[in-house]
């Protein structure tokens, strides 16, 4: 693993603790009373003039949050890839979390210390695909973060697209996060990236015009799986001898299949369209984000390219470290590398307050 720390004086971009967030009294009065909070669902509504930088509706009435943890807390804002949501942490409801490795209680992001709010990437249920991007998320967030009453979050941890949408967070609202934890994510999509997906994109949309979208939705997603793992991943656990007669499946079309029929009504081709344009439209101004950075990258990731990782870091002005590590599993280490992006996490969230 190597570390790169920002360029003296440290006190640019310091991990010290900001000012104390903003927090309205009735916020505060929960803070303060240290009452234990069951995980719960945030609905906020999405005002009737809230238009995405396309000119488009979003669709949807209500924008989806869960809070976990203990009331009053200090905020963690946690997002992952397309498939996650507001599930991130193991419930009495939902069972696993999608990333309940990182957010437990004494876990990395400790939810005996912070709240962490996690939320369902737009569109939901939309029949046709609309053009959102990282920025529209922001928004939504920031009005989610208006309904909770919460002027500015402790730490905003994104991984994948959910890296690209701290990025963009940070990008319009500089003063309402005291850092950013982005993994896996860079500050634009790389060319390659858009490619594989775009074919996704094509799969869906022939699928769809077939009469068959869920069938369209498992094969895109085992394409996609072959662009999130590696090739010496695949090498290790896979065989390679022939199957009996042409057609038939080798062992890793067999592991794919079925990862692609497990996804089949996970999503629908609309949202998976508006979700993987979203990515490829992605773009931020490095120079423009005054808050924090700490930037991890994995040498083995085809989706964000560790160089692309680099550029970003270069051109932060308040980068705070750059941590490149090797793995297995490419743009899903940070779902698999549960130890080292855990002893990243806690380093990272140390100094906020309780």
């Amino acid at each position: 693993m190597t570390t790169t720390l920002a360029p003296a004086p440290v006190a640019r971009c310091s991990l010290a603790p900001a000012p104390v967030p903003a927090v309205i009294p009735a916020a505060r009065a929960m803070r303060d009373s240290g009452v234990a909070e069951v995980a719960r669902d945030i609905v906020v509504a999405v005002p009737d003039d809230f238009r995405l930088a396309s000119g488009e509706r979003l669709g949807q009435n209500v924008f989806r949050g869960r809070l976990h943890g203990r009331a009053g807390a200090p905020l963690v804002v946690v997002a992952g890839g397309i498939s996650s949501g507001r599930f991130v942490h193991r419930t009495e409801t939902n069972g696993l979390g999608w990333w309940s490795g990182a957010v437990a209680r004494r876990g990395p992001i400790d939810l005996n210390r912070v709240r962490v709010l996690a939320f369902d990437f737009a569109p939901e249920g939309a029949r046709s695909p609309v053009t959102i991007t990282t920025q529209d998320h922001a928004r939504l967030l920031a009005l989610m973060l208006d309904h909770l009453e919460v002027e500015r979050i402790s730490a905003f941890v994104g991984a994948s697209y959910g890296g690209m949408i701290a990025l963009a967070f940070g990008e319009l609202f500089p003063r309402r996060a005291e850092q950013l934890i982005v993994v896996s994510a860079a500050h634009r999509a790389h060319p390659q990236a858009t490619a594989w997906r775009g074919i996704q994109r094509r799969i869906l949309q022939l699928a769809a015009a077939a009469g068959r979208p869920e069938d369209g939705v498992a094969l895109a997603r085992e394409l996609a799986m072959t662009t999130y793992r590696t090739a010496e991943e695949f090498g290790h656990r896979f065989d390679s001898a022939a199957p009996g007669a042409a057609g038939d499946p080798y062992p890793v079309c067999e592991y794919l299949t079925a990862r692609g029929r497990a996804y089949r009504t996970h999503t629908t081709p609309a949202r998976w369209l508006s979700l993987s344009d979203s990515m490829d439209r992605h773009q931020v101004t490095p120079e423009a984000i005054a808050t924090p950075v700490t930037l991890v990258g994995f040498t083995s990731d085809r989706l964000v390219p560790i160089d692309d990782v680099r550029e970003l870091a270069g051109r932060l002005p308040t980068l705070w470290r750059l941590i490149e590590a090797p793995s297995l599993y490419g743009h899903d280490a940070f779902l698999k590398e549960d130890a080292l992006v855990g002893e990243i996490l806690r380093s990272a969230l140390r100094e906020i307050d309780q």
